[in-house]
């Protein structure tokens, strides 16, 4: 039986969360696809698609979007990405499937919640999904079976210091 889990919040550690049980499921040999939306710059734990054949990582951003607006590629960029992410959970190819900064994408409306959930409700049951990002809408808060909230006590951004290789990208 697969489950929908949600990590969102302000906190640092969404991603890494989602990558680290992608990691897990791959050495237990599970198929491992990541979906990642807004995202279009090669961080370094898209590397991990080149590495293990059991993973599979696309994106479905140009670049990051968070200090602009939208444009009419973004929108085209993001739908297009949930209509392959459905296809590939239809498959039923991958036991984990990861949908990252997908709450971003609904915050934005680059498409809407609706879609999202009738994807995640016509999965097969096996399937397990994991999405990321800071604004969870609460229609997909009541979807799932595992919510967890990060919550930024405390960060080093604030007192000037940059994301950092291998740490924070």
């Amino acid at each position: 039986m697969g489950y929908v889990h949600v990590y969102t919040g302000n906190g640092k550690g969404k991603t890494t969360a989602a990558f680290g049980l992608a990691v897990r499921a791959m050495y237990s040999g599970k198929k491992v696809y990541i979906g990642q939306f807004i995202k279009g710059m090669k961080y370094h734990e898209t590397q991990i698609g080149n590495d293990f054949e059991n993973i599979v990582i696309e994106q479905y951003g140009e670049t990051c979007m968070i200090d602009r607006d939208p444009s009419e590629k973004d929108y085209q960029m993001a739908k297009e990405g949930l209509e392959k992410i459905n296809k590939i959970i239809q498959s039923n190819q991958y036991d984990l499937v990861i949908l990252d900064e997908v709450t971003i994408a609904l915050y934005y409306n680059l498409f809407p919640l609706i879609d999202l959930l009738e994807v995640i409700q016509r999965r097969p049951e096996n399937v397990e999904l994991v999405m990321t990002g800071r604004y969870a809408p609460e229609g997909l808060i009541a979807c799932a079976d595992l919510v967890t909230e990060m919550v930024e006590i405390k960060h080093y951004y604030k007192q000037g210091v940059l994301s950092r290789p291998g740490i924070d990208r």
